[in-house]
């Protein structure tokens, strides 16, 4: 596809998004089993390995359209904040989705040791018993003790908390919209982003 359109900002843009994304995925495995991680160590993760993906997109639509400078950083910054209030769902549907609709288990990202936001939280604002409970289930991976760790993501409010900062993403990425002139496409742009965070699967 890169070939094909023969333009050099889109290679560039593609190819560098590649590089960053594969960074993401080594840094999410390298966080496996890892409970020490940080909500800022949380965001660069999820911001390379996925947030950059939708970034490239809406980037690469903007220099094909021949957009102006600042409608192309405008567009750039709305698949970033697009990809991130995305992923920030999916993780707090692990936790509480309908498995069927998802096509995915809950608590898959547990059994995985994956630290994510909900689980961040949920130690960070948990009482020291809770929060060794959650470090040495991400340790250990697996879902023996699923509902105990449910009842405290439940009890810290982690599940709520996700959901504010995913809101607060997609209001960021509505706000880039406003370099956009109304048309139907921006008005598109602006359901896939509110519905990036009111889907259910």
């Amino acid at each position: 596809m890169m070939v094909d359109v023969g333009s050099m900002r889109i290679m560039a843009i593609l190819s560098g998004a590649t590089c960053v994304i594969a960074e993401g995925e080594v840094l999410q495995l390298t966080n496996i089993g890892n409970p020490s991680i940080s909500e800022a160590d949380y965001f660069e993760t999820i911001l390379g390995k996925t947030a950059m993906l939708f970034e490239a997109a809406s980037h690469s639509g903007a220099v094909l359209a021949e957009a102006t400078p600042e409608q192309e950083r405008a567009l750039q910054h709305y698949g970033r904040y697009l990809g991130l209030a995305f992923q920030l769902i999916d993780d707090l549907l692990d936790y509480q989705g309908d498995a069927e609709a998802m096509g995915k288990n809950v608590g898959d990202d547990l059994a995985e040791g994956k630290p994510t936001l909900p689980l961040i939280h949920a130690m960070e604002r948990g009482t020291p018993e809770q929060a060794k409970l959650i470090r040495q289930v991400i340790r250990k991976g697996g879902l023996e003790q699923l509902d105990d760790v449910l009842a405290i993501i439940h009890d810290t409010g982690a599940l709520a908390y996700t959901r504010v900062r995913a809101e607060e993403m997609a209001d960021k990425a509505l706000a880039e919209l406003d370099a956009l002139p109304p048309s139907p496409y921006r008005d598109s742009m602006a359901q896939l982003a509110r519905l990036a965070v009111d889907r259910q699967a």
